[in-house]
This record gives structure tokens, sequence and C-alpha cells, in this order.
């Protein structure tokens, strides 16, 4: 009778441990990176940037994967190009008349532009190293929603980005920005740069 019970305890342990490792493997499967690595393996379908980024410090850049128009991956990553970096970074899935609501919606408010995808990974990367050795490294989900470009070369890219303003850091204060969140990102910048190594402006 103690054998019996035993055994049935040990087979209800090790159902345990198989459901248990089974809803580990379904987490990690739905997991940010795990998605993010599958998108990397279907067609690019557009790859767009603020057009004006340069020049007013702020843009987004949108990247769209998939193997069908029906179902894409969908990358967006908000730019700080004057100060901030990456500040931001958007993974979801996405039908083709969606994605045209939004990018049509992202136009209107400041236009884009299509781009090739090995210049918009070396700007991601060049952006996410210049900000990082300001103070600021880009956001938590950065690394794993970049991989979704795959085998796309950002060394294959010559291009050459001026960050900062004349030469410069400027920090845009944003209108989220909270008092406490200003004044650690001027102390950061103060101990990376000194005090006249930035500039500072309040967006209207």
């Amino acid at each position: 009778m103690v054998n019996m019970l035993q055994k049935r305890a040990k087979r209800a342990q090790r159902r345990k441990q198989v459901v248990a490792q089974k809803r580990r493997e379904e987490a990690l499967e739905a997991s940010l990176p795990a998605r993010a690595l599958r998108a990397s393996r279907v067609p690019i379908r557009h790859c767009f940037l603020t057009e004006s980024v340069f020049e007013v410090g702020m843009g987004t850049l949108f990247l769209a994967r998939g193997a069908t128009p029906d179902h894409m991956s969908f990358g967006c990553f908000l730019l700080d190009t004057f100060c901030l970096g990456i500040k931001d970074v958007m993974f979801k899935s996405i039908d083709a008349n969606a994605l045209e609501i939004y990018m049509g919606a992202a136009n209107a408010s400041s236009p884009i532009v299509s781009v090739d995808p090995c210049y918009a990974r070396k700007l991601l990367r060049d952006l996410a190293a210049w900000s990082q050795g300001i103070g600021f490294p880009p956001h938590r989900d950065f690394a794993a929603v970049e991989t979704m470009f795959g085998d796309v070369s950002a060394d294959a890219s010559d291009a050459v980005f001026q960050f900062g303003r004349e030469g410069r850091p400027l920090y845009i204060t944003g209108p989220s920005d909270t008092g406490r969140l200003v004044e650690q990102r001027i102390a950061r910048l103060q101990n990376r740069l000194g005090d006249d190594g930035f500039g500072m402006v309040t967006a209207a």
C-alpha cells in the first residue's frame, strides 16, 4: 500500500514538472525577444524614418516584416538625436490596413521617408552608442526588438551621423517630464560633460 502511494505521488510530481516546463516554454515562446527573433526570418515590407529627425531632434523609425501583408510584425523606435537617444520602443503584430492607418497618422504629423534597412540599423546602433556615452542608455526593450533586423548589416551602410546640435548634446524637456526627472538628466549631463558641455531648452 505504501509503495503504491509513493508511486502515485511520484507520478503526480512528474506531471507537475511536465506542466511547469510546458508553461515555461510557452512563456518563452511568447516573450518579446522570441517574437522579434521570429520576425527577423520573414521578408521586410517597409522601413520608414521621420524625414526631419536630424533637424528637429525627434523622430520615429519604423520597420515592418511579414510573410504576407495580412500578418506583419511592426517595430517602432522613438528617437531623440539631440540627446536622449532611443527613448521608447514598441513591437506588435499588425495587418496591412492597420499599418496603413498608423503610418498615415505618423506621416500627417511629421513626413516620413523610406530608408534602406542597413542605414536604419546603423542609425539605431550609432545613436544608442552615442547616447550611452553621455549617460543615456537605450530603452530597455531596444536590444530585444532590434534583433528583428535579422541579417541586415549595419556595416553595409557608409552613412555618417551627427548627433546633438551644433556639436554638443541639446536636452529638450518634454511636456511629461517631471521636475525631478529633468533635474536627474541635467545632473547626468553635468557629470559627463560639465556645465558648458550641453544645451537645454523647454519644449513648447
